[in-house]
């Protein structure tokens, strides 16, 4: 469940970090004015479609985040490090005559975790 106290924290630290006022933030995302004031001051809990629209105007903001606390605002971005610069990729763009689409990347380690990487 959301703790509304700590959900309006993390939001005015949203709209601090763009440096927006509650008024401009509101019109950014799409709600009314009013709407941004209850949560702010803990009358209402945000629904999912104001969450939603949030993510969607400011996409450094990771919904874990927003919703109890855990992950990092912004969004910290992964980064892949080379193994083999000279290394070639079979069916790459580059490489071959018709384009795919990549539909996920899996990074798998030594110690044997992986990480999946999926476009959404």
């Amino acid at each position: 469940m959301i703790n509304a106290e700590d959900f309006s924290k993390r939001l005015q630290k949203v709209i601090k970090f763009y440096d927006e006022s509650a008024a401009s933030f509101a019109e950014k995302i799409g709600v009314q004015r009013s709407s941004i004031s209850h949560i702010l001051s803990g009358r209402n809990k945000p629904s999912l479609d104001f969450v939603l629209k949030v993510l969607s105007a400011y996409p450094e903001v990771e919904l874990y985040w927003l919703l109890n606390g855990k992950g990092t605002f912004p969004k910290q971005k992964e980064t892949v490090k080379t193994i083999n610069p000279e290394l070639t990729i079979p069916n790459s763009p580059e490489n071959t005559s018709t384009h795919k689409e990549i539909d996920r990347i899996v990074v798998f380690y030594k110690d044997g975790t992986f990480k999946n990487y999926n476009e959404t």
